[in-house]
């Protein structure tokens, strides 16, 4: 019961009013002004009873040095996916590599694919951050195993913003569970096969964020049949049925 009441805060949860007050000084006065905005944004929207069809969201990923970010490790590329319903829409992305100027490890290198080279050249994390931020706007997002990504946009944003991370973040387990609830269905890799879908470029921020959206569609499509019309029906099946 405990999982199912902090998911319920993440969804319905609301911005600090003075959530903003601490921003760098370097930050000008367009940005503070979309800041505000976005919040006012968030505050206002009710995620919950948005029919399926209208529900729009940014399906993101994020390659990192390691998993924990309290420990020194960093995010290295962002990639993100619009999907409104039951679409993808591919002409909606983004994707930025981040600037990071130490060694990477061997393991990193191989799973990632990126280079030392590039990653010095890549743009900073804050201007990394406040892209993706315009791009989301209030929009919720939605992640594999969306908790790596949660911890790490925390620490990102407070770090280099000075302001906390407070989308609204859903996880896809949350629908695997009903659509295949005997299946086991945890990795990425396993969802996607389940579904048929192919990623052409595995640990690729932006190629999983797309195989991500792909998966979460095919089981917006599932939940659809099965009669749930929003969110909130999602939440409280699982409510009565799990705990």
């Amino acid at each position: 019961m405990h999982q199912m009441f902090h998911f319920i805060k993440q969804l319905s949860g609301r911005l600090n009013p003075s959530l903003y007050s601490s921003l760098p000084s370097q930050s000008n006065a367009a940005s503070i002004a979309f800041l505000r905005q976005l919040q006012r944004e968030i505050r206002a929207e009710d995620v919950l009873h948005i029919p399926f069809p209208k529900l729009k969201l940014t399906v993101f990923d994020l390659e990192t040095t390691g998993f924990y970010p309290q420990n020194g490790d960093r995010i290295l590329s962002i990639g993100a996916v619009k999907v409104i319903g039951d679409q993808v829409l591919d002409d909606e992305t983004y994707y930025s590599l981040v600037n990071y100027n130490e060694p990477l490890s061997e393991d990193v290198k191989l799973l990632t694919g990126l280079s030392e080279e590039e990653l010095s050249l890549a743009p900073p994390i804050e201007q990394v951050l406040q892209e993706f931020y315009q791009f989301i706007k209030s929009e919720p997002l939605v992640a594999h195993h969306a908790h790596h990504e949660k911890r790490f946009m925390q620490h990102a944003t407070w770090s280099t913003l000075k302001m906390s991370f407070q989308h609204r973040l859903l996880d896809t387990s949350f629908l695997i569970n009903i659509v295949e609830p005997r299946k086991n269905l945890v990795t990425l890799d396993d969802c996607c096969t389940h579904f048929g879908i192919s990623i052409s470029r595995r640990h690729h921020a932006l190629h999983d964020a797309i195989g991500t959206a792909k998966f979460w569609v095919e089981c917006i499509r599932q939940i659809k049949k099965l009669g749930f019309v929003n969110l909130l029906d999602v939440y409280n099946y699982l409510a009565k049925t799990r705990y």
